[in-house]
């Protein structure tokens, strides 16, 4: 098999990094994928271990319990976890997103606690943006902060947040300034868990049901001033470009599970036979692979270019945006393709339609297609020219 580091942004150490992760992924995750899709629970045991393989937001400080590497690191080892099991590395994805929102804007008597136990697998935190009121329109969100001499008073409704009834902690935007002020009037804070009046509810849903959606409910909870994120009024516009780290990493973790999908869909084609040929001998088999071999690569190294890029301090917004519209359309297509390859083989419960199920989830979250097309259009043309 061609090694997935042979390019321009994996040095020996990230290929070694890679190495150790896969090694991990393949003996400890991947075995209990399809039970952790029907039991829905997401194995904390697993988690510790990968906090002390240090392998839970190593990008941040030392100090924090991270291991001051670069985001290429996060990446690399965000992608093996994913290959094992896309719904287990939202560990990872969670823990890079929301450790970079603590440790940038957090008080840090508040902020470095949860770091730690972040790191060391001992937490998991969400962030709740989304509302029923309106999905992509996230700056016209609606839950209230009411500010009080000491904190705020939160009551509305979050939905569709992942880790909804598993997280320890909550990053939660709510509007503390007019709704006529849109983004320049939303908030950020850090809820605990057991905040009194936080009330949880989970989906059903049709994929990544380890680690599960669902909604907050907030009754008059409070939360002390210290435990806000970012300036008052500030924290949508200030909070909100961590999220272009975590679009390449989607990009990388949609694809690697569209990777050993296709690992697995050429060693099928080729022992198997139809005709007194193997399948992949058929142009009509081996040519979408061809295909979809070719979209994948290509998409991979645009993700890694934008992690690359972030490293550099570098402006990788719109390429970040580029990762999270092709690459959850790409990895399904390509899923999709290899089941196809399978037959029913595919078509029955397994491995390959849970891969399908889980990265068909990332087209809906984190960030539509439309939405990212556009930030990537005010890129290029300028945001006046292109203004919603």
């Amino acid at each position: 098999m061609q090694t997935p580091y042979n390019n321009p942004y994996i040095d020996a150490d990230l290929a070694a990094l890679g190495e150790q992760a896969r090694r991990f992924a393949t003996g400890r995750v991947a075995p209990g994928f399809q039970e952790r899709d029907r039991t829905r629970v997401l194995d904390r045991t697993l988690m510790r271990e990968m906090g002390a393989l240090g392998f839970i937001a190593p990008e941040l400080p030392e100090e924090v319990g991270g291991l001051g590497t670069g985001t290429l690191a996060a990446g690399v080892i965000h992608e093996e976890i994913a290959r094992a099991d896309l719904s287990l590395s939202y560990i990872n994805l969670l823990a890079s997103l929301n450790g970079q929102i603590l440790a940038n804007y957090g008080q840090p008597e508040v902020a470095k606690p949860w770091l730690q136990r972040l790191t060391k697998g001992e937490a998991l935190i969400a962030i709740a943006l989304t509302e029923p009121s309106g999905g992509s329109d996230a700056a016209n969100l609606r839950l209230r902060m009411e500010r009080t001499a000491d904190g705020y008073v939160i009551n509305g409704e979050k939905t569709s947040i992942s880790a909804a009834d598993q997280a320890d902690a909550i990053i939660v935007f709510g509007r503390t300034g007019s709704v006529e002020s849109g983004a320049h009037g939303v908030t950020a804070v850090l809820v605990p868990g057991d905040a009194q009046g936080l009330t949880r509810s989970r989906f059903d849903c049709h994929g990544q049901r380890a680690i599960g959606r669902g909604s907050l409910f907030f009754e008059n909870v409070r939360v002390p001033l210290d435990h806000r994120l970012g300036d008052e009024n500030r924290g949508f516009v200030q909070v909100m470009q961590g999220f272009d780290f975590s679009r390449a990493l989607i990009g990388l973790q949609v694809l690697a599970v569209a990777s050993v999908a296709l690992e697995e869909t050429w060693a099928y084609t080729a022992q198997r036979e139809a005709f007194g040929k193997p399948l992949s001998a058929f142009q009509g088999v081996s040519h979408p692979l061809a295909d979809f071999e070719t979209q994948v690569n290509a998409a991979r190294l645009l993700c890694l270019q934008a992690l690359w890029l972030k490293d550099q301090g570098a402006p990788h917004s719109a390429e970040a945006a580029m990762c999270k519209w092709w690459a959850p359309k790409l990895a399904y297509d390509c899923i999709h393709q290899c089941l196809l390859s399978f037959g029913h083989a595919g078509y029955d419960r397994g491995p390959m339609e849970q891969r399908l199920r889980d990265v068909l989830g990332f087209q809906i979250g984190d960030g539509t297609a439309q939405i990212m097309k556009t930030i990537i259009a005010r890129a290029r043309a300028g945001r006046g020219a292109v203004p919603a």
